[in-house]
Parts: structure tokens; sequence; C-alpha cells
């Protein structure tokens, strides 16, 4: 991917004056170029279909007619996996965050940010594949809770999904490796291996990914 072109992206949100707003405020970064824009979840798939290219990152809102951000954001992982969608809502529950998260959402930010923190998302969730800012990441945090799925599907071993699901609190490797009564070089080396099982790259990956497969549930 050539980091170096501008990033293709659409616009899926059913208030006609803030996409034509936010539209007005990212066409004066060069950075990126605005693909199509959307008035919810269906309006996008008919886009899909004319449009002159692929976006790379969609910029989603939740509460939209017709088909939600949360139906429209797990179609596009279906059938577009290669695209990031980044959840742009005025929603700040913590059910909304998470439930985007596992519809496919790569990251979460709110309406009232400001415009370069936005240009900073749009570029970190097509360089990485996820973008969650602090305010998200710490209501994230909290809420998990290290009891849901078996890994069984994954083909996960027991040590292997508690190291996922610790990984979703706010212990660090080491502290991770003293609960677990292992050596910090055993933990790096469960972390290296899912990394690479699964192409994850950093630790918020490995939350999304537990988040996704039902690994840990509010």
């Amino acid at each position: 991917m050539n980091t170096s072109n501008p990033i293709p992206i659409a616009i899926i949100d059913d208030h006609t004056l803030f996409r034509q707003g936010l539209i007005s405020l990212l066409s004066e970064f060069p950075e990126v170029d605005i693909i199509f824009e959307a008035s919810d979840g269906q309006d996008m798939q008919q886009r899909f279909s004319t449009a002159r290219t692929i976006p790379e990152v969609l910029l989603m809102d939740i509460t939209m007619p017709v088909m939600d951000g949360f139906a429209a954001t797990a179609w596009v992982r279906q059938h577009y996996p290669d695209i990031h969608v980044l959840a742009l809502s005025m929603r700040e529950d913590d059910k909304a965050i998470i439930r985007m998260l596992r519809s496919g959402a790569g990251g979460y930010l709110l309406k009232e940010s400001k415009a370069l923190e936005l240009l900073n998302a749009i570029k970190t969730i097509r360089e990485h594949g996820h973008f969650l800012n602090d305010l998200v990441t710490l209501r994230l945090l909290r809420n998990l809770q290290s009891n849901a799925g078996s890994g069984a599907d994954l083909e996960l071993s027991n040590n292997e999904l508690k190291f996922l699901q610790l990984c979703c609190s706010e212990l660090t490797y080491k502290e991770i490796a003293d609960q677990m009564n292992l050596s910090p070089h055993t933990i790096d080396n469960y972390r290296q291996e899912i990394f690479q099982r699964f192409n994850i790259k950093s630790r918020t990956g490995l939350v999304l990914f537990a988040l996704r497969n039902e690994l840990i549930s509010l």
C-alpha cells in the first residue's frame, strides 16, 4: 500500500448538514480523498457499485435509518474485509462503543473531536488497522470481563486464552506473567505466537481480536 497517496475515504451519516460540513473540513487536507458520501448503510451499499474506486477508510455514524452503523459495519467486514471502519458518533455509552468494535470497526471517535484528531485517526487506522483514543480505551478496559468464549474454534490453549483475556485488562505484560505464574519469556512467546498466527500487530489489536471473537464480554 502506497501511503504517500491520498487516503480514499467515504462518509456514512444520515445528517446532510454534518456530512457537508465534514466534507468541507476534510477537503482542506490533501492527505484524504473523499470517494463518496451515503445517508445510511443501504445507501452505502449502492454507492459501492458506482464508486470510482474503493475507499480504504469509512467514517461511520451509528444511529441511522434503514441500516444503522452496526449492521453496515458488519456488512463491510463481510464483503470488504480490507476496508477500515472508523466509527464517528455522538454516542458515548460503553455498550455502543464495544458493539461497534465487535461489529468490525477498527476505531471509535466522538463527533466533538477536533479536525486534526480525526485526520490522525484516519491515518492511523489506515496504517495500523485500528485507532482507539485514550478516552475510548479507558472506557473499554473498565468494562471488559474475561468470561466469554472458550477459544476452542481458534485452537487456543488454555494458557493462550488466559493470556489473551488478561491482555484486555490494564495489567502490564510483566504483571500478566506474575498472575499466570509464568516467566516473562513465556509470555513473550505467547504474544509473538498469537501475533503471527492471527496477523495481529499490537496490544490494541489483541483487544479487538478478543472482542470480535467473543473471548471477552461486558
